[in-house]
């Protein structure tokens, strides 16, 4: 009773707990008839990522990875899963890239509901632009390509070039789906690096610049030891070529410089 009446004479304030929404997205569109084409998943396809999108906006997130399952009338669903290299959140482009993957996917049975649902949920970060930068209607970002070219051409089609801990050059770099850590080579580096090394015809015109030593591999079998240097070979062009310690001759030719 007490308690009652100083909620009343407004000694006590009575605080309302606020609306938390879910920190999981989870969407579902039933069809009419059994779906059994591409074209026609479209369109609940399209309502599904523009809900996904009001929902981040309304939370200020965006979604790295998402699920789309297809529900047939027999059998478990069929999942689909949508990855991102970076956070996005505008539904034109999660459209987008949910209609490429779909449109490689083959439909084991007719489609009776569509349910999309997602858990990774990062902070959304926009990318910067100045106030007066000027950029064609048609451009876009490497990012927004980036992902395109992935849902067109599968995961394992753009692959980044990533640096690992290994001075040998066959070694140093690898090619990665994921993005590249940063980093940085111990020294310059053409830009075409060659499958494996290839023998000079003859001898190099003048050298530029080396030598550079390495010697690296003896604890996996794959033990070596060069001299790199930078080159001109008769034609003009540059080369970084190296020769085996304690070797005069030949000159094998690792990459070539623009």
């Amino acid at each position: 009773m007490l308690q009652q009446l100083d909620l009343l004479h407004g000694q006590r304030s009575l605080a309302l707990d606020s609306y938390r929404p879910p920190a999981r997205f989870l969407a579902r569109v039933e069809l009419n008839f059994e779906v059994e084409s591409h074209q026609a998943l479209l369109f609940p396809l399209r309502r599904l990522t523009a809900d996904l999108a009001a929902w981040l906006a309304s939370r200020d997130r965006g979604v790295q990875r998402f699920l789309l399952w297809l529900e047939h009338r027999q059998g478990p669903a069929t999942a689909l899963t949508v990855g991102l290299l970076a956070p996005e959140r505008e539904a034109a482009l999660l459209f987008e890239f949910a209609r490429g993957r779909l449109e490689q996917l083959q439909v084991v049975a007719p489609v009776l509901a569509l349910r999309l649902e997602s858990e990774e949920l990062p902070v959304f970060v926009p990318e910067r632009h100045g106030l007066f930068d000027e950029r064609p209607a048609q451009a876009v970002g490497w990012e927004v390509l980036r992902e395109r070219l992935r849902a067109r051409l599968g995961e394992e089609a753009v692959l980044g070039l990533g640096i690992q801990a290994d001075h040998r050059p066959e070694r140093a770099l690898v090619w990665r789906p994921e993005r590249p850590p940063e980093g940085a080579l111990p020294g310059p580096r053409p830009g075409w690096l060659l499958h494996e090394p290839r023998a000079l015809d003859g001898q190099p015109r003048r050298i530029l610049s080396g030598p550079e030593r390495i010697e690296s591999g003896w604890w996996d079998g794959g033990d070596q030891r060069r001299d790199y240097y930078r080159i001109e070979v008769t034609d003009g062009r540059q080369a970084w070529a190296f020769r085996h310690y304690g070797e005069e001759t030949p000159w094998w030719i690792q990459g070539w410089f623009a």
